[in-house]
Parts: structure tokens; sequence; C-alpha cells
């Protein structure tokens, strides 16, 4: 009798009842919450999905993403293994080649003016980085934080990795991530805001048609240009550039299948579950976290606005032939930002279409990100 008490003793002990404190619950409603947002209300179901997942595990069972210096016989947990691939900037240069391959960057080849309206967005970048540091982050610190702005998780990933900001990757990951999902929550009020019905209501001309040769020599260009002035940012602006070469070469069909497609998605679990896992109550639950949940909260508000103005500025320079609404694609969210202002431009107007046009300061948005980013690292004196 005494063994059979024993042994349903250990059992009982053994669940995670006992091991869960009020923080882990804390985090296992936030995990339920994404979970509810991404399929109730389809909000960037193929982020938010492996995230909140990886949430929910790693408040459950910590070992999950337990280092293999802290485990007793010598190999990590399975979500410290994809993590490793987040620290050494893998997995994020991945995600920019699946991006570039399936993403088509003819409406930025057609209308240049469109990297300006990308440069805005990234206001939000360094309006974060100065907040940052007046909230008693270091410098570093404060860089890795401020990629947030942008709303450009593989970047913010890739450049805390670099700076050796680890501690902090985690909380940046999630937020960059969390405010990529949310995009379509955050961005309307600030754009109706900033632009008037009129405004909202403005038609672009139809963008020139972009030969194929254009579309081929662009990933080339710009590799060589931006990578001889930043070479740190080879490795995003690089991928980035090969898939989309993989696209519009036409001769490596094979190749921009599997970047955007099953390498690109194998990439998202791995990387948005190891992202989730980083999410304990222990590492998550403090004001360092909160801090930096606000700071991209205002940057990546500060990014919409800037690029909204900018978009402003541009309307009243080409006598009304800009609507200002695209000005806010220029943050990295591809192709989400794009989709929201040709949302917002539709409310006002049904026969509007914006898409295309809010495509190029989006891809711009993505191509400055990663350059802010290779600026930085070059600021700090990191390869």
């Amino acid at each position: 009798m005494e063994y059979i008490t024993n042994t349903l003793d250990n059992l009982v002990h053994q669940t995670a009842f006992f091991n869960l404190s009020i923080g882990n619950v804390v985090m296992i409603c936030v995990a339920l919450v994404f979970l509810y947002l991404a399929i109730a209300h389809d909000f960037e179901p193929l982020l938010l999905v492996p995230i909140a997942f990886g949430m929910l595990l790693v408040n459950i069972y910590p070992d999950i993403i337990m280092s293999i210096e802290d485990s007793p016989n010598g190999t990590g947990g399975l979500l410290y293994y994809f993590y490793l691939l987040d620290e050494w900037s893998i997995m994020p240069s991945l995600i920019f080649m699946g991006v570039g391959a399936m993403t088509d960057f003819g409406p930025l080849i057609a209308n240049p003016k469109s990297f300006l309206l990308g440069a805005a967005a990234q206001f939000g970048i360094f309006a974060a980085y100065f907040g940052a540091i007046a909230m008693g982050f270091n410098d570093k610190a404060a860089a890795a934080i401020s990629i947030i702005g942008g709303a450009d998780g593989p970047t913010s990933i890739f450049l805390a990795g670099k700076l050796g900001q680890t501690a902090l990757l985690g909380p940046i990951a999630v937020a960059a991530y969390s405010y990529m999902s949310l995009v379509p929550i955050i961005q309307p009020p600030i754009m109706k805001l900033l632009t008037t019905k009129k405004e909202r209501q403005i038609k672009m001309g139809q963008l020139r048609p972009v030969s194929k040769l254009e579309k081929i020599l662009f990933p080339i260009i710009v590799t060589i240009v931006v990578c001889l002035l930043l070479p740190t940012t080879a490795p995003l602006v690089g991928m980035l550039m090969l898939g989309n070469l993989f696209r519009e070469s036409g001769v490596v069909r094979q190749l921009q299948e599997t970047a955007s497609n099953a390498l690109m998605y194998i990439v998202v679990i791995m990387l948005g579950t190891s992202v989730g896992a980083t999410t304990s109550a222990e590492a998550f639950l403090n004001w360092s976290t909160i801090k930096i949940v606000v700071l991209g909260l205002v940057a990546f508000a500060f990014g919409t606005a800037a690029g909204c103005l900018f978009g402003k500025l541009m309307c009243v320079l080409t006598h009304g032939q800009v609507n200002p609404l695209i000005g806010s694609a220029g943050v990295s969210a591809v192709p989400m930002a794009a989709r929201v202002s040709q949302k917002v431009g539709a409310e006002e107007d049904p026969s509007n279409f914006l898409l295309m046009h809010a495509m190029g300061p989006n891809v711009a948005g993505v191509i400055g990100t990663a350059v802010v980013a290779g600026t930085f690292m070059a600021v700090f004196g990191v390869f």
C-alpha cells in the first residue's frame, strides 16, 4: 500500500501544477489571448500562432528552452536549439530571403520616390533610440530596442544578437512581432488623424510597366551599392535581394518556390516558437520588458506618423498626385502595412486602389530598416 501511495504521490508531483507561479499563469493567459486574436480574428496567424504556442509551452514546461550549460544531462531543450539559430542570425537572414522571393519589387522600381517614404518611416527607430537612452538603457540596448519602430521582427532579432543584447532578445522580438501582427489595429487611427477625407480619397495614376531587365538588375545593383557602403547589412540585404533574384530571373523556379514556401514556413515555425519560448514569467515580467513594449508602441506610432506626414508633403509638392496614406506603409511589415493603406483608402472610396502604390514604400521600408541596423553596427564597431 505504501508503494502505491508513494508512486501516486510522485506522479502527482511530476505534474506542472506544483511548479506554476502567478507569473506563469499570467503569461499563459497572454498566450491564450494571442491565440484567440490569431485564430478568431485572423491577426497574422502565421506569426502569432507559433509565438503564442511557444509562450504557452515555456510557462508550463520551462525546460523546453533549457540551455546545454544548465542541463543536468548535457542536452538542451528542443526550443533551445531553435533559439540558437536566432542568436546566430541564421533565422532572420532566411526570413529575408523568403520575403525577397515572395515580393514584387516592381512598384518600388516604377516609383523610386517611394524610397523617400520608406526612409521617413524610419524616424520611429530614432525616436525609440533616444527614448530608450532616456529610460536608462545603454546605447547598444537602445539601438537593439529601437528597431521595433520599423515593425521588423527579423531585423530586431538580428541586431539584438549582433550587439550582444541576447538578454533582451526575447522581449524585443515578441514586441516587434506583436506590433507587426497588430498593424491593422494600430495604424488606421493614426492615419485618419493625420490625413483629411479629401486626401484619403486621392486616386493615384497607374504605375509604369517595369521591364524584366530592370527587375533582374535591381537586386544586383542594390546589393552592390548597399553592401559596399555598409558591409554589415550583407546578411539581411544580401539574402533579401538573393530571394528576389530567384523570383525575377525565371531560371531557378524551384529555388524561388522553396524559399517562398516550404523553407519560409519551416523557418517561421522554428523562429516563432523559439521567440515565444523566451517569454517565461521570470524573464518577461519585469520593468525592462514593460519599458521595451511601451517604447516599441511609441516607436511604431512615430514611424507611421512620420510616413503619413512625409506623404502629405509629397502630396503638396506633386499637386495632389500622391495619397498620403501610402506613407504609412513605409514601416517594414510586408505586405501588412500596404494592405492597411489599401483598406483605409477603400473605406473612403471603394474604387480607390492603393495597394501597388503602397508596396513601393513597404519594400523601401524593409531595405531602410536593414540599412539602419547596419548603420548602428558600424557605429558600434560590430561586424
